[in-house]
């Protein structure tokens, strides 16, 4: 299938399949005239990034998982370095939360401070 109807299938966007091509993440075959064609199984490789990039993770991590990346689930092979990676992000998402919490909290007191200043 050319590249429109790939992205007619996934719901992505042309431009970004090529964006996907350009990290290393989808490899498409050429035809005589130079077009990409892709497999029946490019669909589910698209749904696969689709998910991974919606857990945050980066294309360079995503390229590094994907050998173990299986089904539409995405199910991923449970290998230390895949669990090495998935337990550091979790931690930096952990650390990024904490800080939103407290930049909230701060947030918050200064909304109450400045609205009890403007009710007096």
């Amino acid at each position: 299938m050319l590249i429109g109807e790939l992205g007619r299938r996934t719901g992505v966007n042309p431009h970004q399949l090529r964006y996907y091509e350009a990290q290393g993440l989808l490899v498409p075959d050429r035809g005589g005239n130079g077009y990409r064609e892709y497999g029946d199984d490019a669909v589910l490789t698209v749904a696969q990034i689709r998910k991974l990039l919606d857990a945050g993770l980066s294309t360079q991590e995503i390229r590094y998982l994907q050998p173990c990346v299986s089904g539409a689930g995405p199910a991923l092979e449970p290998c230390p370095e895949t669990l090495d990676l998935l337990r550091a992000r979790i931690v930096e998402l952990d650390e990024q939360i904490d800080t939103l919490v407290r930049s909230r909290q701060t947030l918050r007191e200064y909304q109450t401070a400045t609205e009890r200043r403007l009710a007096n």
